[in-house]
Order: structure tokens, then sequence, then C-alpha cells
């Protein structure tokens, strides 16, 4: 077997079901699940319209390429969204999910025969960033965050050397799981990094869709025009219908970029057997094309913030993110995993621990950035989300002194 297999760790849903394996939660009360980031809205009509109409495309292998109406799709949306031009034959392809997408970019783009090949990725951050790094024969920094800037990266603390022997950096802008959006100075930082260094940097977006304020989130492919780098020169952007959409079963998304990048990617691509399914480049086709759904789905989530809010910030460290749908909240006394444990067995609300979602660093402080923290997914109908928060109020004001 591949010796790399050993070195990845547990996925934080396996080690959170772990934990909790001796616990009987409260029967007398309803399960509320806040602990996967799964959009449970209903997927739009004209997606599974067009997915049903494409029924024929099943009797042909798809171009890993993808069609061309469906490629200028990309290229439209991204200059509606960003006012960002791409070439629709040579920086657009299609890919099954983001996840999938940032897997596979690291195994293209890693040299492994090059002494010290390194993945730098945030902490905390999305488990596949680690776990492609590792299966790609590279080792991973992770970046301290900084509590004072919403979990912001602190990029500082990489030294040169570090980014020196760096060959991919992932980043994720809204974040997950703090839902911060990176602002132009800090992509201008990390593109003069890229320039000095010869780093990829892969741009994770897949929540860009689902904001709270009037301007939406600076996307990697914006910052770079607006920086003068419309060749986007080692950049790649990765996006996703799942959360935009409510398709998370499609299995759908498309990365953006550099043409070279795109190219070898392609190439991996074509012998890893990454190609779209017709059925789903059809029904993708009619959901980059459409906005009246996206917008619809963005106030759903925006009805359920404006609600929870106001009951959690009494009780518990929290604030709006800029985007995305998650809260990272910090939780009174500092022991996430007992607490969640209790909320669990209690009021049978599930919550998925932070430091479940990082890495301890020695030296670091906290040496884990999850620790005393919790991600809460508000995925769930608005009724439910109002009354997994009125049982995280009832069971916090249960364990006052």
């Amino acid at each position: 077997m591949n010796p790399l297999l050993q070195k990845l760790h547990p996925y934080p849903f396996e080690r959170w079901r772990e934990l909790t394996k001796d616990i009987v939660p409260n029967p007398a009360l309803k399960p509320i699940s806040l602990g996967i980031g799964e959009p449970r809205h209903a997927t739009p009509k004209l997606i599974e319209d067009a997915l049903m109409q494409a029924l024929p495309a099943l009797s042909s292998y798809p171009a890993t390429i993808g069609d061309p109406a469906l490629r200028q799709a990309f290229c439209g949306w991204v200059q509606r969204r960003y006012g960002a031009t791409l070439d629709a034959q040579t920086q657009v392809l299609p890919v099954n999910g983001s996840r999938e997408a940032l897997f596979a970019l690291a195994q293209t783009v890693i040299d492994p025969t090059r002494a010290g090949a390194t993945v730098v990725c945030p902490n905390p951050f999305y488990q596949i960033y680690e776990g492609a790094a590792l299966l790609a024969g590279a080792q991973t920094v992770y970046v301290p965050s900084d509590p004072a800037r919403n979990f912001a990266a602190d990029w500082s603390a990489v030294d040169a050397a570090t980014w020196a022997r760096t060959q991919l950096l992932y980043v994720c802008s809204p974040g997950n799981p703090t839902g911060a959006v990176m602002p132009l100075a800090e992509w201008q930082t990390l593109f003069e990094l890229s320039d000095r260094h010869g780093f990829v940097i892969a741009s994770d977006e897949c929540y860009s869709e689902i904001y709270f304020r009037d301007a939406p989130p600076l996307g990697s492919l914006e910052a770079a025009r607006r920086l003068g780098r419309g060749d986007f020169r080692r950049l790649i952007a990765l996006t996703s219908l799942s959360k935009r959409s409510n398709v998370p079963g499609l299995r759908s998304g498309f990365v953006a970029g550099d043409a070279d990048v795109i190219r070898a990617f392609l190439l991996y691509r074509t012998y890893h057997g990454g190609a779209m399914g017709g059925m789903v480049q059809r029904a993708s086709l009619a959901a980059w094309n459409d906005e009246a759904h996206v917008v619809a789905n963005r106030e759903q989530y925006r009805a359920k913030f404006a609600q929870v809010m106001p009951l959690l910030e009494p009780v518990l460290d929290v604030a709006l993110p800029d985007a995305s749908f998650y809260l990272w909240a910090g939780v009174p006394g500092g022991d996430e995993i007992a607490w969640s444990r209790g909320l669990l067995a209690q009021y049978n609300v599930a919550v998925l621990p932070g430091s479940l979602l990082a890495r301890a660093v020695p030296g670091h402080q906290p040496p884990n950035p999850g620790s005393g923290r919790i991600r809460m997914a508000l995925v769930a109908p608005l009724a439910e989300c109002i009354e997994a928060a009125r049982r995280i109020v009832t069971y916090q004001e249960s364990r006052q002194p």
C-alpha cells in the first residue's frame, strides 16, 4: 500500500463520532445538526429540469475539457461577478466539485523530487488541503491565525526559507470555519510572495455567494485584475455550485486562472478520469447562467443569521461573519469538546469542536487555534436553527454557577 496513506489524519467528523460514541442524546428532543456544512435548501427547479432533459447525454463519453458552452458560462459568470476576462479555451476547466479539484491540483503542481517540497495553508483549515499535500509527497506548514482579525492567517509568521521551499499555497476566502474575507492588501502580499518564490496559489472560494453585506466578497481573480495581473499568473481560483445553488450532490464546479497551470491540470485530469458527466454539465450550465435562485438562497441565510445572532450573542463569543454559513463561536470555559459533548447529550444539538478543524503547532499561542471555539453551520431550516439557538442558550444558562 502507498505508505503516504499512513500520514493522513482522521477526518474531523470521524474524530467527533469517536469522541461521542458513548453519548445517548436526549430522546425527548428532536435532533438538530449544525455540525456538517451541507446545504439543505431546496434544489432550484431549473437545475432539476435541465438535469432530466439531459438524459440522452448518458450515451456519450464526456470530454475532460468540458462543453464549449459550459466553459463560456464560467467565463460569463466570472466577468459579471468579478469583472475579470478569461479565455474559455485555456483558462477554465470543469471539475467534480471544489473538494475533488483542491486535492487533484496538488497532485499536478507538487514536485516531490525537490528537497523540502512544502505546501502552506491557514490554520484552522479545510482538511483536504493537508491530505492533498501529504499524498503529493509534500510537507505542510500551518500558518498561525490572528484572533484579533477574525482568525485571519498571519502570513508574516512564515519565514523566507519556508516560502522558498513552498510550491503551493492554499487560501480560503470566505474562510472555513471563520467566514473571514481577505482584503486587497492581503492579496497583494500573497501575489508578491508568489512572484518572489514561484509557488502556485490555490484560492478556495466555494462560499463566495453567501454574504450579509451589500458588497459581495472580493475574489482572487478580481484582486488580480485590480492589481494589474490580468494573466492570473500562478493563480487558480476554485469554486462550486454546492453552496451557491444548493446542489451538493451534483458535484460540480470549475477552476480558473493561469493558462499554464490549467493546461497541466487538464493533462492530469485526462489520465485521472476527472471528466464531468454530460448531464451534470447541462445542469451546471443552467445554474451558472441564472442568478435569481442565488439571490433567493442568500436571503434565506440572511434571515437565519438575523434571528439566530441576537439569541446567541449574550451567551457565546460570536460575531456575524463576513460571509459563508458558519458561526465560529467561543464557548465559556474554553473546553470546546466537553461543551459540545454536553450540548449533544442534554439538548440533542450537534456542533463541531473547533480544535478538530485545526492542528496544534508548538510555539504558537494557543497551540491549537480552534481551542475554546465551535463551528456551527446554519444549514438547517430557519425554524430548526432558531430552535437550536434557543437550546444552546438554555444549555449555557444551566452551566452558569
